[in-house]
């Protein structure tokens, strides 16, 4: 993505994401923030109960690594011309939004592109730009995680009631991929035909394509599919699928979906050779005919013993298999280490380096580069310098609050 510039204005996290994914692929993206208080974001003290240091902040870092920030007012006529001479210059405006604030500021599709007409306009939304609500706001714990299904799906009904997201910015960072894999078809679009695309991408539509096998049965069935309970056996023609717990609490998540060819070696690695033997469990049909016995032999055995033995057992094993981790135990990881999963900036304090995800995408097996999110308005003065700007008409767009 190097010489591609993105302008974005936008905030938290759905929509950000994308440009960082992009800063990640080498674009120059320049993030506008409210020349006072920035990104809202900036603001958030608390996240998933956990209070945050504004100086190592998660919500900021994760969706902002990598971009400069110029701090613009675009309520004041003065500081929408400095947005403007930017989006001149830019190949994508990424925006998150409303239709009503877009128009009332004027940087909806056709003011941006009466300034440029090959920029391709890229919105997130919660629930689309089209229909009677696509002036309604959200975040991914209304349209992703509640409206779409998802948390519906994934709370076991004994519970009586839906979990909580649990995840902070979880559809948030998806739908960001998302955006950002449609931008880059845009710009292949635009590369090949000379046409710049709008495109949209909302919260509703991410969840729903990431649950899409459900949701298309749920449509052909009318029946939905829910999460079971932990320690709920539940129905099941394939006991080599599902998940076990161990005799100290752990679990391991058995995911041989296909057990052809891999009976022997499974019932072998799970301390239960004689079975493969067993006329009830020797081949694929019986399996699946007496799968809730063998299943209650599998669960007898994998909890007579603790977590680090069927680690250690199962590495050799020629079926699907994982152990269930934390989010913090992926950290030291040997796997996603060696794929370089993390990587490293500088912390915005001085302090020691501040550890973020990398994007799912790799390429030719290099790390990503990148640098930390900016501060609130950083790079203000750079930027309009760069486009020729002098510092006479900078001090004058400062004194009248339309730069920070």
């Amino acid at each position: 993505m190097q010489g591609v510039r993105v302008l974005e204005v936008a905030q938290f996290t759905f929509v950000p994401a994308a440009g960082a994914i992009l800063a990640d692929w080498g674009a120059d993206v320049i993030k506008v923030e409210h020349p006072v208080r920035g990104d809202t974001q900036r603001g958030f003290i608390y996240m998933g109960g956990f209070q945050l240091d504004p100086n190592r902040h998660p919500l900021i870092e994760h969706p902002n690594r990598g971009k400069r920030s110029v701090g613009i007012d675009i309520t004041k006529p003065e500081g929408r011309e400095v947005l403007y001479e930017i989006a001149r210059t830019a190949d994508v405006f990424l925006t998150n939004y409303l239709p009503s604030q877009r128009q009332k500021h004027k940087f909806d599709i056709e003011h941006i592109r009466a300034v440029n007409p090959d920029i391709i306009y890229a919105r997130g939304s919660a629930y689309g730009d089209k229909g009677p609500q696509r002036d309604v706001g959200g975040f991914d714990g209304t349209a992703f995680w509640t409206r779409s299904g998802i948390g519906h799906a994934l709370s076991p009904e004994q519970l009586g009631g839906i979990l909580s997201q649990g995840i902070p910015a979880f559809g948030d960072s998806i739908g960001g991929m998302f955006i950002a894999g449609g931008i880059s078809a845009a710009l292949f679009h635009r590369d090949r035909t000379g046409e710049a695309l709008e495109l949209d991408v909302s919260l509703l539509s991410t969840a729903w394509w990431a649950a899409s096998a459900s949701v298309t049965q749920g449509m052909e069935t009318g029946e939905t599919m829910r999460a079971h309970m932990p320690d709920a056996m539940a129905p099941t023609v394939n006991p080599f699928m599902g998940n076990y717990r161990t005799s100290d609490g752990g679990t391991i998540n058995l995911c041989i979906v296909s057990p052809t060819g891999y009976i022997r070696d499974a019932f072998e690695h799970l301390d239960l050779p004689e079975l493969a033997d067993d006329p009830r469990f020797c081949d694929v049909q019986p399996l699946m005919e007496n799968a809730a016995e063998a299943a209650e032999l599998i669960a007898r055995s994998i909890g007579s013993k603790p977590f680090d033995y069927w680690r250690e057992r199962l590495k050799t094993m020629k079926g699907q298999w994982a152990p269930v981790q934390s989010l913090v135990d992926l950290a030291d990881d040997e796997q996603a280490l060696a794929n370089d999963m993390i990587v490293e900036v500088e912390g915005a304090d001085g302090g020691r380096p501040f550890r973020m995800v990398r994007g799912p995408v790799q390429f030719n097996h290099e790390p990503v580069q990148t640098t930390r999110a900016p501060q609130a308005s950083e790079h203000t003065e750079i930027v309009l310098m760069e486009l020729g700007f002098d510092w006479d008409r900078i001090e004058e767009l400062k004194n009248c609050g339309a730069i920070a």
